[in-house]
C-alpha cells in the first residue's frame, strides 16, 4: 500500500509540473531581472546564486534529467550520463553569451520540450516498438544539452550584460547552473533509488515516462504558440 501511495505522489508531481504554463517559461523574477539590469562588473556570488535558482526553478531540465536517470541503476552510469548533459550545457552556455550567437529562444525552448518528449519515448522502448533503431542514448544527451545550454543562454542574452567582468560572472552563473543540478539530481536519485524498491516501481514506470512525454508536449506547444504569436 505504501509503495503505491509513493507512485501515486510521483505521478502527481509530474502532474503538477505540467500544469502551470508560465512556470515552464522559468523566465527571470523580478528582483533578478532589476539585479541584472544595473549589473556592473564581477559580481562572483550573485551569479552563482542566480545560475543555482534558475536550475532548481528550470523544469524542463530537471524533466530532462529525470528521463535520463530513470532507469539508470548503476552510479557510474548516472556519473557519465550526467556529465555528458552537463559538457553540452556548459559550452553552449559560455559560447552562446561570449559569442552573441543569437538564436530564437521560444524555438530553442521547444527543443528541450522535444527533449522531454524523447526521453520518456525512449524509457518506454517507443524507437524499438516503432522503428526496430535506438539512437545513441549518450550522444542523445550531449547533443540535447547543447540546446539546454543555448536555453540558459537565452536568458541572460536578454539582458545588456557589461563586458567588465563578463567572463567571471559567467563562469560564476554555470557554477550555479552546476551546483543547482547537483541539489536537484541528489533529491531525483534518492527519490527514484527509494521507489525502485517496492513493486509499484515497474508497475507506474509506464505512467510516469507517459506523462513525462506529455509534459514534454505541452513544453513545446506553450513555445511554438510563443513563436508564432510573437
Amino acid at each position: 500500500m505504501h509503495s503505491k501511495w509513493f507512485g501515486y505522489a510521483l505521478i502527481l508531481a509530474l502532474v503538477g509540473v505540467i500544469a502551470p504554463f508560465e512556470v515552464f517559461a522559468h523566465g527571470v523574477d523580478d528582483n533578478t531581472r532589476a539585479f541584472l539590469e544595473h549589473n556592473t562588473g564581477v559580481q562572483f556570488f550573485p551569479f552563482v546564486y542566480i545560475g543555482a535558482k534558475h536550475m532548481i526553478t528550470g523544469y524542463d531540465h530537471l524533466l530532462f534529467l529525470v528521463g535520463v536517470i530513470f532507469f539508470l541503476y548503476r552510479s557510474r552510469d548516472v556519473f557519465l550520463y550526467v556529465t555528458m548533459f552537463t559538457l553540452g550545457h556548459s559550452t553552449t552556455l559560455l559560447l552562446g553569451v561570449l559569442s552573441d550567437i543569437q538564436v530564437n529562444a521560444y524555438l530553442i525552448d521547444a527543443i528541450i520540450g522535444l527533449s522531454v518528449v524523447y526521453k520518456g519515448f525512449d524509457n518506454l522502448g517507443g524507437f524499438k516498438r516503432c522503428f526496430n533503431w535506438q539512437p545513441n542514448t549518450q550522444w542523445a544527451v550531449l547533443i540535447f544539452g547543447l540546446f539546454h545550454g543555448f536555453g540558459l543562454a537565452t536568458k541572460l542574452q536578454e539582458f545588456d550584460l557589461p563586458e567588465a567582468g563578463l567572463l567571471t560572472n559567467l563562469l560564476a552563473f554555470n557554477l550555479g547552473v552546476e551546483l543547482g543540478q547537483f541539489a536537484a539530481l541528489g533529491f531525483i536519485l534518492i527519490a527514484i533509488t527509494a521507489w525502485r524498491k517496492w513493486p509499484s516501481f515497474q508497475h507506474f514506470s509506464t505512467v510516469t515516462n507517459t506523462l513525462l512525454m506529455s509534459a514534454g508536449l505541452v513544453l513545446m506547444g506553450y513555445q511554438l504558440t510563443g513563436y508564432a504569436i510573437n
